[in-house]
């Protein structure tokens, strides 16, 4: 029984995610460059080009090269805006290597 439990909280920890703010609160956010601004602003359109197309019209490999695209897109975005996101599941599994280590 206590092993159906701990399975049910492990799994349940590695299912939910949490936006984390950004780990430094003391350092200013840098401007983007004119560079960054118009890849972002290239995602932007290309992600709302994907979105305007009638999927149903695609075939099964052109679905799964879009949904690609736009996750690589995403990838993308984050990273020249700098987000950080963790999961539920990676900060409890910190919290507890902290705690093992000290």
């Amino acid at each position: 029984m206590k092993k159906l439990i701990y399975l049910f909280l492990f799994l349940f920890t590695l299912t939910t995610t949490v936006n984390a703010t950004p780990a430094i609160e003391d350092k200013p956010k840098t401007e983007l460059t004119l560079e960054q601004k118009a890849e972002l602003e290239y995602i932007t359109k290309r992600v709302e080009e994907i979105k305007a197309i009638d999927k149903s019209t695609l075939t099964k490999a052109e679905r799964k090269a879009l949904r690609k695209e736009v996750k690589e897109l995403k990838k993308r975005s984050d990273f020249l805006s700098q987000n950080i996101t963790l999961s539920l599941g990676a900060i409890i599994i910190i919290l507890l290597l902290l705690i093992i280590i000290l």
